[in-house]
């Protein structure tokens, strides 16, 4: 019994890790898009540093990334850059990608 006790335990474990993780790789693609989104809009350093810290805010809002999406897109339109959902959710995608590249770096 101690053996399947262990195991839970250690399956628990693994999915509390995996899922802090995740939130994590989120966070870091949320500022990089905000990074992303700030150069396209012209921003300044400071700003872009800024504008990266409330993308990420912005995913507490709802589950999932549409409030990330909203966000950005509404920020890029309100800006006047050339945009659509479709662009903003391919960078979405890279820089998840990019995100985990990083995530794996320092490990």
């Amino acid at each position: 019994m101690a053996n399947f006790d262990d195991r839970e335990n250690a399956f628990e474990n693994k999915h509390a890790h995996d899922e802090e993780m995740e939130f994590k790789v989120t966070a870091r693609r949320n500022k990089l898009l905000g990074h992303w989104a700030a150069e396209k809009m012209g921003l300044t350093a400071e700003e872009t540093e800024a504008y990266g810290k409330a993308v990420v805010q912005a995913d507490f809002e709802e589950a999932g990334d549409d409030d990330v999406l909203r966000k950005v897109l509404g920020d890029l339109t309100t800006a006047e850059v050339e945009s659509d959902e479709a662009m903003v959710r391919a960078a979405m995608e890279e820089l998840m990608v990019e995100a985990r590249r990083q995530f794996i770096e320092e490990a």
